[in-house]
Formats: structure tokens, C-alpha cells, sequence
């Protein structure tokens, strides 16, 4: 019988920062590497990995397969402050992603088209005063036991520090049914929305999906490695 990899979750270090973005732009167009879609990997993993990796690494974890990091999951509980910084890094971004653009290969112009076009009205509603997190861990670590060992150290560690409620946002599509997964965890749908960026690469529907859960009867969790779960 062929036995799983150990694996271990463990808190952010700032020692991880280049990996955990590497593994942001590998897993970028749904699941996989972001390059057919979007070919600046600065812009791409900046945008979605500086606030959580600089400015609140302590909400944060990391999925480790055979010592090697193979997932993360990057968590906020500081909704305002996240919300101002990502206000202000918009606008850096987008002047930058500007300048940039006449290097762009055209899925890459046409990225930035969709962003300025569509991608503002195709994020679904989340609670503005609430934590919230994003997951991603690489094809090979994609598995229900290492899912569930990197939510329940999030989900402790919130439970620790007394917050309420928690949401995340996840692409769901026809293969991947993310929503279901997350019920799994005591989370319920709050809305989705389709979005379009990946039409031209993809035949199916993908949504974007807000799902929220309760940590008021939320136990801490201390098992945070296969050894124990």
C-alpha cells in the first residue's frame, strides 16, 4: 500500500514569501500556472500575496509535503486595514500594469482590459467587517486531509483570538465543485457571480463564490500535521 507523504501546516515565516509566490502564479488560472492567461508574475502574485505576507504574516499558514511548501492558505482578521491597503495598492498596480502593458503579449493586454472593464463587477459581495482568507495548494497536494489540516489551523487560530465569523472567496466550475467542499467545513454559499476572464481559455462556466462560516461553536484545533489528523 502506497503511504501518503508526511506533511506538516505550520505558521507563515517570512522565509516562505518567494515560495508562496511562486505557488500563487502556479496555480493562478485555475489551478494551474497563470501564464496563458497573464505573463507578469510580479504584478499577479504582488497583488494577491503582498498584504498577507508583509503586513499580517500572522494569519497566515503554510501546507509543507516531504519539507517542501506545496500549499497556503493567506488570512486576514484585519477587514479594515486590508481593505485601505488594497485600495491603495489598486492604483499602484494598475499605473504600473499601464506602463508595462505595451510589452504585454495580448492574452496579457487582454487581461488588463478585463480588469478595468469587468473585473470590479464580477467580485460577489463579502462582509466588509469580517475575516476572511484564500487557499491554494499545488495539483499534487490537492487532497481532502491537507484542505482540511491548513482550514482547521486557520480556523483555531481565529477561534483563539475570538473572532465570530469567517468567509472566504473560491472559483468553483463544473470539475471543481469548491462550494461543496467548503460545506464540508460548516460553510454556507452567501452568493456567487460568473466571471469572465477565463472565456477565451476555458469552455466551461467559472464562478467566483462567497462562502461564510460561524466560529462561534468552533473548537480550538491543535492537530496541525497528518501524524495526528
Amino acid at each position: 500500500m502506497k503511504l501518503e507523504p508526511a506533511y506538516t501546516i505550520r505558521g507563515f515565516r517570512p522565509g516562505d514569501r518567494a515560495a508562496v509566490r511562486r505557488l500563487c502564479c502556479q496555480t493562478g488560472f485555475l489551478g494551474e500556472p497563470i501564464d496563458p492567461v497573464y505573463e507578469d508574475h510580479e504584478l499577479f502574485a504582488d497583488f494577491l500575496t503582498t498584504y498577507y505576507t508583509d503586513h499580517e504574516p500572522q494569519s497566515s499558514f503554510v501546507l509543507e509535503v516531504d519539507g517542501e511548501l506545496k500549499g497556503y492558505l493567506l488570512g486576514s482578521r484585519k477587514p479594515l486595514v486590508n481593505q485601505l491597503y488594497s485600495f491603495q495598492q489598486n492604483i499602484v498596480l494598475f499605473i504600473r500594469a499601464l506602463l508595462r502593458c505595451p510589452r504585454y503579449n495580448e492574452p496579457s493586454r487582454r487581461f488588463i482590459r478585463w480588469v478595468v472593464m469587468n473585473g470590479w463587477r464580477e467580485v460577489p459581495a463579502a462582509p466588509r467587517r469580517t475575516p476572511h482568507f484564500h487557499i491554494n495548494l499545488l495539483p499534487e497536494a490537492r487532497k481532502i486531509s491537507t484542505t482540511r489540516a491548513l482550514m482547521s489551523a486557520y480556523l483555531s487560530y481565529l477561534y483563539r483570538c475570538g473572532e465570530k465569523r469567517v468567509y472566504g472567496q473560491i472559483v468553483t466550475f463544473e470539475s471543481r465543485r469548491g462550494e461543496k467542499m467548503f460545506e464540508r467545513y460548516g460553510f454556507r454559499v452567501m452568493n456567487r457571480t460568473e466571471i469572465t476572464k477565463y472565456r477565451a481559455f476555458y469552455p466551461e462556466s467559472v464562478y467566483l463564490s462567497t462562502v461564510i462560516k460561524t466560529l462561534e461553536t468552533e473548537g480550538p484545533l491543535s492537530a496541525y500535521s497528518n501524524s495526528s489528523l
